[in-house]
């Protein structure tokens, strides 16, 4: 399997101390094409977005490396959920998303990240989609114990001095661990490329302090935390069998929104963006593509 190339203009912003890396897709569409800004999940980089940006034809498409992972350095504030929600409000500022609000897409932990900011700043977000969106913490319910050991392993990673840390965290046997946790898919080659992917970009980060940060970010915030206050149009993307992001909770989320939208994708888990990125992007576009509903409209889905 490979990603098509579609030759993506590289650009760099400096904010909040980061020189921040972001890609362009069909950037020759120019401003007047509707402006998509995906926003990756913890440890990801912009290369696992790919196959998805490769599926929203007609739109440009703009994909950053958060402060502190891939290309980026970096920021000179804490790397939480408010310290990138800022950095990528600011990006969004240099594309042009004041005088034309852009489209906002966040996978897992950057479903928390993208709800913060078109919570925060509504003006600047058209419509919102949340793909695997974290809905319940990760420290409460059936894997809270898990999560409690992965948060101690982060932890001790910081701690640890800094080749030792890095060392600890980049662990190749614990990168593949974590990719076939996620994965759900039967084809091996499928399997080999998230694999592959994962082995080239999951250790791609600045310190183990950065990562913990994020880490511990990940599991104290949730999309609910800003859901009362997100009043655009919003899309759900799940996975049918996501233990990261279950489904029950992300139907308690799609009722607490007051314009929503649920898509299960079934026979796949926390790894849509990945395993089913065609599925996924036709529904984007689809959700794009409808015309605003109105109240009745809405209620008579939520029944």
């Amino acid at each position: 399997m490979t990603v098509p190339d579609l030759h993506p203009t590289e650009r760099v912003a400096r904010i909040n101390g980061s020189d921040l890396h972001y890609w362009v897709y069909r950037e020759e569409l120019g401003s007047s094409a509707e402006t998509v800004l995906i926003v990756h999940g913890l440890r990801g980089t912009h290369h696992g977005l790919e196959l998805i940006a490769a599926g929203l034809t007609g739109k440009r498409v703009v994909i950053p490396d958060l402060p502190g992972f891939g290309d980026s350095g970096p920021m000179a504030v804490k790397h939480d959920v408010a310290g990138y929600a800022e950095a990528i409000t600011e990006l969004i500022g240099r594309l042009g998303g004041a005088e034309q609000p852009i489209v906002l897409i966040g996978h897992s932990f950057g479903s928390i990240v993208a709800s913060r900011l078109a919570a925060m700043r509504p003006s600047l977000v058209h419509r919102l989609v949340l793909i695997n969106p974290i809905a319940q913490s990760a420290l409460r319910g059936p894997h809270a114990a898990l999560a409690g050991l992965t948060a101690a392993y982060y932890r001790l990673g910081e701690r640890l001095p800094s080749r030792a840390g890095r060392s600890l965290l980049t662990n190749k046997w614990v990168v593949l661990a974590a990719s076939r946790a996620m994965t759900r898919t039967r084809d091996k080659r499928l399997r080999g490329f998230i694999d592959d992917n994962h082995l080239r970009h999951f250790s791609r980060f600045h310190s183990p302090a950065v990562v913990n940060q994020s880490f511990q970010a990940s599991v104290t915030h949730t999309v609910t935390d800003y859901a009362d206050r997100l009043r655009m149009p919003v899309l759900l993307v799940a996975g049918e069998h996501d233990e990261i992001a279950p489904l029950p909770g992300q139907r308690e989320l799609a009722a607490r929104l007051p314009d929503a939208e649920l898509v299960v994708i079934s026979d796949v888990g926390h790894l849509v963006h990945y395993e089913t990125p065609d599925a996924a992007a036709a529904e984007i576009l689809r959700f794009l593509n409808r015309a605003q509903r109105t109240p009745e409209a809405i209620q008579e889905q939520n029944r």
